[in-house]
């Protein structure tokens, strides 16, 4: 994977990349949206919380197709108020910490899920060789 960071436009705001570069024949994983859901039906409180147990959840799935976060090509997130920005930001970098092309991302604004309690969503697409 290679990090498509143009020099002749802004540079990214936040730890991401503009785009990533796949090689060809790269198997691909992508995940369903990802609510902070605990298996036992528990939700914590707080968006840096519910972001770190989403990405908990996606860290499962994609070991479930011997991938990990160095292998996630792009971050989809939704949000329900611009004030869980930074909780969500804060638990996206630390998952992404020890990832050296940093992928693409996504963050929207939405008016709610499907359970008022939830404040974060998350989904990734992966790819690896």
């Amino acid at each position: 994977m290679k990090s498509l960071l143009p020099a002749d436009i802004a540079p990214p705001f936040a730890r991401y990349s503009h785009g990533v570069e796949i090689g060809p024949g790269a198997r691909w994983v992508r995940t369903s949206g990802q609510l902070a859901l605990s298996a036992d039906g528990t939700v914590p409180d707080g968006a840096e919380a519910q972001a770190t147990l989403c990405f908990a959840n996606i860290a499962a799935i994609l070991a479930e197709a011997d991938m990990g976060p160095a292998n996630v090509v792009h971050v989809q997130a939704y949000v329900t108020d611009r004030t869980h920005m930074a909780g969500y930001m804060a638990a996206r970098d630390a998952w992404l910490a020890q990832v050296h092309v940093l992928p693409s991302s996504t963050l929207m604004i939405v008016s709610g899920f499907t359970r008022p309690e939830f404040v974060v969503e998350i989904e990734v697409w992966a790819a690896a060789e």
